[in-house]
């Protein structure tokens, strides 16, 4: 072998053997973050990604966060507080992460395995029927033909699973979550998965909404309040039962962690549509994912690549349970008063039992007011006629069912476009909070979760105090 052919063979292999290594560690990469094989990134690593701090919004105090952090101890009156995030342009991690996938802006230590994230489209049949040039659809809940898989079909396991992903791994106490329904199944579902002690408040009326297609973890437990209690009952129940020391509150909208998770669902949208959109549309019973809305509206302008815009919030409820709205026309930042036995009677006529909350977090320092206010937003009523007409709608145009309240938005869109409310060539994103299941519930057997006490709507705190806590010993 002459010297130039031996240079050459030589000069080949390392080349190849170059290639070689290249290909392996691509695909090492690939397998990763692959649905089959993946590995996500240790604890410490998401830490040390979205670690900033927190800040009170009421008085713009800055403080480090140390967890699980529900108010600014130093602050004189009621407020939010909001979290500070290391990153300042939102890095999207590949979609096998779910709703991790937006980790840079969740205050999260660990990543729970079963997520998903929102899903945004450009609506074809929906969009032409109501002469809407640019209208995005973003979809919570369960239609496999676009990507969405949220096997709860509600956007309320973008915050379970955000809130749940706060959790060190090594917290003991039992975690107490209220709900008026779909909140709790999503709540119930990412701890069952993944071992998280729960105790969930819900009323014996709204238990049929705790369907599962698989039995439960029994770390995952059910009390509720009598027949005729609604969501505050709930709320209230849930309270005594944090009065036993083995107990911690989720908080709420309080809870940075339900904001931020909620807060994907503007994510999914600004990312896949490549601005902020004129308008967000979403029916609200808090107006927590108005809120936070309102917040990853900010954060997305200081990101600097989708635009400037601030969009307007139109917000929704199911009438004749309005009592954001009644305060919203009259200028109010306090909530007006509602007769108790009224607000229950209203609660049980509308469809949407979820948006029933009498208590929300409405007047406080960056509650929906202030997000509304600064937004140049709008709180708009649906009668059930309206949100049933809507729903039959969008099953026939978009192809899948939605939930009673994701009805509402919709009819509230259809009624702002009638009414000139919005351009018809503007930017509007239509936050579809659940659908999907009967899609999702075509040829399954059921489980329901049982509540495993009912207590009357006044009771004794010693008994709901006892019988919790004998629930996880």
């Amino acid at each position: 072998m002459d010297e130039k052919t031996y240079i050459m063979m030589n000069f080949e292999y390392k080349n190849t053997h170059s290639r070689i290594r290249g290909i392996l560690r691509r695909h090492a990469r690939r397998r990763a973050t692959s649905p089959a094989r993946y590995i996500p990134p240790s604890p410490g690593r998401l830490r040390k990604a979205g670690r900033g701090g927190v800040a009170c919004i009421a008085t713009g105090r800055e403080f480090e966060d140390t967890g699980w952090i529900l108010t600014d101890p130093q602050c004189k009156e009621p407020s939010l507080v909001r979290a500070r995030y290391a990153k300042r342009q939102l890095d999207v991690k590949p979609a096998e992460w779910g709703l991790y996938r937006y980790a840079d802006w969740l205050p999260v230590r660990r990543m729970l395995k079963g997520s998903s994230a929102p899903v945004t489209y450009r609506s074809k049949g929906l969009a032409e029927h109501l002469g809407l040039s640019n209208l995005w659809i973003t979809f919570n809940g369960y239609f496999p033909a676009i990507g969405a898989t949220m096997t709860t079909c509600s956007f309320k396991e973008t915050e379970a699973y955000s809130v749940c992903g706060r959790i060190p791994e090594d917290e003991k106490r039992v975690l107490v979550v209220a709900s008026a329904g779909n909140t709790a199944r999503a709540f119930a579902k990412v701890c069952s998965d993944n071992n998280i002690p729960l105790l969930l408040s819900v009323p014996y009326d709204n238990i049929g909404a705790l369907w599962f297609d698989a039995p439960l973890n029994p770390c995952v437990k059910l009390i509720s309040c009598a027949p005729g209690g609604d969501y505050f009952d709930a709320i209230y129940l849930s309270d005594l039962a944090l009065k036993g020391p083995g107990f911690y509150a989720e908080g709420g909208a309080k809870n940075i962690a339900r904001r931020d998770g909620m807060a994907c669902t503007v994510l999914s949208a600004v990312t896949a549509i490549g601005r902020i959109p004129d308008y967000y549309f979403q029916a609200v019973g808090s107006g927590t994912g108005a809120i936070a809305a309102w917040e990853a509206n900010q954060r997305l302008i200081a990101d600097g690549r989708f635009g400037q815009n601030t969009m307007k919030l139109m917000v929704s409820q199911n009438a004749p349970f309005v009592p954001m709205y009644d305060a919203w026309q009259a200028d109010s930042r306090a909530m007006l008063p509602y007769d108790e036995d009224k607000a229950r009677r209203d609660a049980e006529i509308i469809d949407a039992k979820v948006l029933s909350n009498r208590h929300p977090p409405y007047g406080i320092r960056g509650g929906l007011y202030d997000a509304l206010k600064a937004t140049g937003g709008d709180i708009f009523v649906a009668t059930n006629a309206m949100a049933r007409k809507a729903r039959k709608l969008f099953k026939e145009l978009e192809g899948v069912d939605i939930y009673s309240a994701a009805g509402v938005a919709m009819a509230s869109l259809i009624n702002a476009v009638a009414a000139g409310k919005v351009e018809r060539d503007a930017t509007i994103m239509l936050n579809i909070t659940g659908g999907g299941e009967e899609h999702f519930q075509q040829g399954k057997e059921l489980w329901y979760l049982k509540p495993s006490h009912v207590f009357p709507l006044e009771p004794d705190t010693d008994d709901v105090v006892a019988k919790v806590e004998a629930l996880f010993n």
